[in-house]
């Protein structure tokens, strides 16, 4: 029998430290790192201070490319941006996020909707050209009792999904073991939708 204790598996998930700890920082919430000189003040969401310091990078002249992928953003169109969950349940977990901070799909204007939902499957359609999941999970949790980890700004998620992609890591220690790293994902993505180079995205995001 082989001795499990002389060949441990070490699986090293850095990034999630202080997710998992909660350790605080000095950061606001959302605001990619080295977008930290953006401006303006903290809006209380970390939806909206990740794209509204995104936009002001953008405007003030920086490389549009390397400002979304500090962001991991793949795509803003003109109601809502597309980016990588910071804290995946698998690999290629995305969110598309409205501009607009609202907590509750009833209250999204209706052109917001529909564009939300064809932004969903142009990504869904990504999503299965890269990773082919054997499946793929696409909803939202509105309010904190359904599950919401940010329940004031609402956001459709889509996440793929394989037979056995669940251990014992997620059920008796809460973890979860990704074989593929964010910058990996973001890139492979952005390739995907982008072929040709960064298209042009307006981001144009309505006042609150």
């Amino acid at each position: 029998m082989r001795r499990y204790t002389l060949a441990m598996d070490r699986l090293w998930t850095p990034w999630r430290y202080n997710y998992v700890t909660g350790v605080p920082n000095n950061r606001r919430q959302g605001v990619p790192e080295g977008l930290d000189d953006w401006p303006g003040p903290d809006r209380g969401c970390v939806f909206c201070n990740l794209i509204e310091s995104v936009r002001w990078a953008i405007a003030a002249g920086r490389d549009i490319a390397e400002v979304e992928r500090a962001g991991w953003l793949l795509a803003r169109d003109n109601a809502c941006f597309t980016c990588l969950n910071a804290f995946p349940y698998s690999s290629g977990h995305l969110l598309i996020v409205p501009y607009r901070h609202l907590d509750s799909l009833a209250k999204l204007p209706a052109e917001d909707a529909a564009e939300l939902i064809h932004v969903a499957q142009t990504m869904e359609s990504a999503l299965r050209a890269i990773y082919h999941p054997q499946g793929i999970n696409l909803g939202m949790n509105l309010g904190e009792a359904a599950g919401a980890g940010v329940a004031g700004h609402l956001h459709l998620h889509l996440l793929p999904r394989w037979f056995g992609d669940t251990n014992f890591m997620t059920v008796s220690a809460e973890t979860r073991v990704l074989p593929e790293a964010l910058s990996v994902t973001w890139n492979r993505l952005r390739e995907h939708l982008r072929p040709e180079g960064s298209r042009a995205t307006t981001g144009n995001i309505p006042a609150s």
